[in-house]
């Protein structure tokens, strides 16, 4: 199981979206238009990034974007071969939409690049949690770029999602099958893991809950979070930051690598 990204959608506010992460701290990759009619920006770290997603308030807009819920609703496992992917995906069982390509332009050094990815979606009826695909990147030189990297507010990951699910043994082993994965029942209830991401699954109506972010400290993002009106910030009894933002119907919380 490896992740690649997770979105939150920010329907057609992507504005106010994108000036909130930019007071907490968050380096952000210029807005990003994709050719099927959504909007974004990136977070990047070295292995997996946090995308916004939108659409434009004018023009072609993406329907699968603007039906989806405001807040956390994508998770995005990372593939080397969309096309095997859906081939395998298929043959273990499961009813993956047919694999589709998008692009959007980029400029980098002063030059207009195309950023291109090869995606293969799964059905809400297999995951009505949220949007769940695969991507291959295709141009990952124009995603992956030191200038991106760098976050005043110590962002450097991702490292687990909660998912709700009237049935979260079930959703386990679904991801865990899908993904390829192990689902495991311990102290803290279903979990599926690999490669430095974990699922949590507890029992509510489906969807995406908590994304847990990491941080080479929390010095920075408390700071920016306790002063942004938009924003509520507490920390728990384990020391774990917890960055709540209302207008996005979002609750990350924020991990340390020193208290790991």
């Amino acid at each position: 199981m490896k992740l690649d990204h997770l979105v939150i959608n920010t329907g057609l506010d992507m504005d106010a979206a994108s000036d909130l992460f930019g007071e907490l701290g968050f380096r952000q990759t210029p807005r990003g238009y994709h050719s099927l009619g959504s909007i974004n920006h990136l977070m990047m770290t070295d292995h997996a990034y946090l995308e916004l997603v939108g659409v434009p308030v004018t023009g072609k807009q993406r329907e699968d974007v603007l039906k989806s819920p405001i807040g956390l609703s994508g998770l995005v496992f990372r593939t080397d071969d969309a096309q095997a992917t859906f081939q395998q995906l298929t043959q273990a069982g499961f009813a993956p939409l047919d694999p589709i390509v998008l692009e959007r332009p980029v400029t980098i050094d002063g030059n207009e690049e195309m950023a291109r990815f090869h995606n293969v979606r799964m059905t809400s009826a297999e995951f009505p949690a949220g949007r769940v695909y695969f991507c291959q990147h295709l141009t990952p030189e124009f995603v992956w770029r030191d200038e991106w990297l760098d976050h005043c507010n110590g962002f450097c990951g991702l490292s687990a999602l909660t998912v709700a699910s009237p049935d979260p043994a079930a959703a386990a082993r679904s991801y865990a099958t899908l993904a390829g994965g192990e689902a495991e029942y311990g102290a803290e209830g279903w979990t599926v893991s690999g490669n430095e991401f974990t699922l949590s699954f507890r029992e509510g109506t489906d969807a995406f809950t908590d994304a847990t972010l990491m941080f080479r400290t929390l010095d920075e993002i408390e700071r920016r979070a306790v002063k942004c009106t938009h924003a509520d910030w507490r920390q728990d009894e384990d020391g774990m930051g917890v960055l709540t933002l209302p207008g996005l119907k979002t609750r990350l919380l924020c991990r340390a690598h020193e208290q790991d």
